[in-house]
């Protein structure tokens, strides 16, 4: 995998091009920079957005070469990906959403987290590998329902969503425009607030290959550097309508859905996600537990001692001098 990364590389540079993953019906302040061509002019080369529905696809789609930068990209994929061996680095926190990422239980069932124990025994969608799965597991062991009692359907939250309401599944998870539809058809057991005060973090990453990092050092913290200028323009309101037009036509979505997604959001500036509490330590110790939690479930063979090499502080320390 390696040997086809830095291949990628190589082409890329040659070709004065990179490729970027994103997500659909995530109407992130990135986008704006996509939409007004910030990255080429900052980067001096054409950036190519290629959207995903999983974070685990982003990380196929890297190890292939294909892509050379993930923008939100789950912890869970992240951690799945580098436990396997993909030498994958976190470079940004890209958002953090404990309120858009959740599990929602038909409303036919009539259970809510003082009765979840009657989950047992039902199916639930659940796109694997994701932070969605994430939640999931740790929700399940916090309610007591043996994950051997589930009838567990691999789906991506939008799928995921069409079966909830055709009552092809009991419950679903999943993120984004997909939980937005889930909601539709029932409740979630948690708030985003419940799930903090348990430790169920949920935010995504930027990432990349650490070969392109290695020798594109600068492209990344240009990358970043355009990134953080985004987020501050939301953060500050400066942007306004406009600017949440844009996001909503870039991301696919209406103007209120985009509206309700960002409204869940929240986009760190560079100081925040180089702190402690972030990418200054944090983050390597939570990817540890979401690592054991995964081995745990049986969802991958073991876990990296550590993850602190797989967090790279150095583009964005170089973007805040930008």
């Amino acid at each position: 995998m390696a040997l086809a990364t830095t291949a990628s590389v190589a082409v890329a540079q040659d070709n004065g091009e990179l490729t970027v993953a994103y997500f659909l019906e995530w109407p992130m302040p990135i986008l704006a920079a996509k939409a007004s061509g910030a990255f080429e002019e900052e980067l001096g080369m054409k950036v190519n957005w290629v959207s995903f529905e999983t974070g685990t696809a982003m990380s196929a789609a890297m190890a292939s070469g294909d892509v050379q930068i993930a923008v939100s990209q789950g912890v869970p994929p992240f951690v799945v990906a580098a436990s396997g061996g993909q030498d994958l680095q976190v470079v940004d926190v890209a958002v953090s959403y404990s309120e858009n990422d959740n599990c929602v239980v038909h409303s036919d069932l009539e259970i809510d987290k003082d009765s979840a124990d009657e989950l047992a025994g039902k199916k639930v969608a659940v796109p694997l590998g994701t932070a969605a799965h994430y939640g999931f597991l740790r929700q399940m062991d916090h309610f007591g329902v043996p994950l051997d009692s589930l009838k567990i359907v691999d789906m991506p939250p939008p799928e995921g969503a069409n079966a909830l309401g055709q009552k092809a599944v009991d419950f679903a998870c999943g993120y984004g425009g997909g939980l937005t539809s889930m909601k539709e058809y029932g409740n979630v057991l948690l708030t985003g607030a419940e799930k903090e005060e348990l430790g169920i973090l949920v935010f995504d990453v930027i990432s990349a290959p650490a070969s392109f990092i290695a020798e594109n050092g600068d492209i990344v913290a240009k990358f970043l550097a355009v990134t953080a200028k985004e987020n501050e323009r939301w953060n500050s309101g400066v942007g306004g309508d406009e600017m949440m037009a844009v996001l909503a036509e870039q991301s696919g979505m209406d103007l209120d859905a985009a509206t309700s997604a960002l409204s869940t959001m929240k986009m760190l500036s560079i100081d925040e996600a180089l702190s402690d509490k972030w990418l200054g330590g944090n983050a390597a110790t939570f990817m540890k537990g979401v690592a054991d939690v995964f081995v745990n479930a049986g969802s991958i063979d073991s876990a990296l001692d550590s993850y602190e090499d797989s967090v790279n502080t150095g583009p964005l320390q170089a973007a805040k001098d930008m």
